[in-house]
């Protein structure tokens, strides 16, 4: 009974990685060698598969959880401090003594794609080991995001972990990162019978599955055992699949200044719908109100609409979801 009470609060588990970012821009262009350019600002901000879902759902109302690694660090307690201003729970994470926290200088040249300079850090300590059971079993949703770069998360070990949230009732999303040095990906077959929402976007599936085909990589993870599946598109849009049955749906038209969150963005509207017992169309509509948000400005998390905002946008735009 004590579960389920904690479960009607929407309480959701969000595991995997987080940074320390900061953003450059947007710029004209970079400058050349030597050549000192001034910007307006350089905001530095949280950022991470975790923090950024974490976050958006907590502006959606939605009681989040992050599970991960920092070290013990200024940036470290930069990205506490702006998760706990969020309404973010943050009493889980797990600090490292002998790593720095992960950060992320990110370069926005307009008119160009992102470019990001990188430390992994700290995120390379997250495994499944330091993941509570006792926790996982009172939430109402669990998500792991940033898959193939958490090196300390053993596939089997996560199926096992994956299984016990079935077991428990607990419903199951999981994103990835994939890392273009990586060509085998055959282990998400241990994973993927047991997630209940599998969301790529349609690169990253295209470096898993070996095709650009969207409908062949939908078919290939049937095959591997994904349930529901939304493979993101970008400007493109979406397309869905459920027990054989497809979707496809435009994105939202929106001024994009920066696409850096919007994609994690779009997980946080997929875990609002669920937790809010909506039908796939009304989840997959939500989700991508939120995407969209997300590229309104510089940060990950900058401009992700809140609740009253996204059925405001929603009244006003059409959503067409094509079987």
């Amino acid at each position: 009974m004590g579960d389920e009470a904690q479960k009607s609060e929407f309480k959701v588990g969000c595991t995997g990685i987080l940074v320390a970012d900061t953003f450059c821009g947007p710029l004209d262009r970079l400058p050349h060698a030597g050549e000192l350019l001034a910007i307006d600002a350089l905001p530095v901000t949280v950022g991470g598969c975790a923090a950024n879902v974490a976050i958006d759902l907590a502006r959606q109302g939605v009681h989040a959880e992050v599970v991960g690694c920092l070290g013990t660090d200024t940036a470290g307690q930069i990205v506490v401090s702006l998760l706990e201003q969020a309404g973010v729970s943050s009493g889980r994470i797990v600090y490292s003594e002998s790593m720095p926290t992960s950060q992320t200088i990110a370069l926005l040249v307009k008119g160009q794609d992102r470019r990001y300079l990188h430390l992994f850090g700290a995120n390379s300590a997250l495994t499944v080991g330091k993941i509570d059971r006792d926790w996982v079993r009172t939430l109402r949703l669990f998500y792991i995001g940033g898959l193939y770069v958490l090196p300390g998360i053993v596939m089997d070990e996560l199926a096992e972990l994956l299984r016990f949230c079935g077991n428990q009732g607990v419903t199951t999303v999981v994103d990835v990162i994939t890392p273009h040095h990586a060509t085998d990906f055959s282990d998400l077959k241990q994973i993927l019978p047991y997630v209940d929402y599998f969301i790529p976007n349609e690169d990253e599936a295209a470096i898993i599955t070996g095709t650009k085909d969207v409908l062949k990589q939908i078919a290939i993870f049937e095959n591997w055992g994904a349930r529901t599946q939304v493979i993101t598109q970008g400007a493109q849009g979406l397309t869905a699949s459920y027990e054989g049955k497809l979707w496809r749906a435009p994105a939202f038209p929106v001024d994009t200044v920066d696409p850096s969150g919007g994609g994690d963005a779009f997980a946080a509207g997929l875990i609002y719908g669920i937790c809010h017992g909506l039908s796939l169309e009304e989840t997959l509509r939500y989700a991508s109100a939120l995407g969209a948000s997300a590229t309104l400005a510089v940060g990950t998390t900058t401009s992700v609409f809140t609740a009253a905002q996204a059925d405001e946008f929603l009244r006003q735009h059409a959503f067409v979801l094509r079987s």
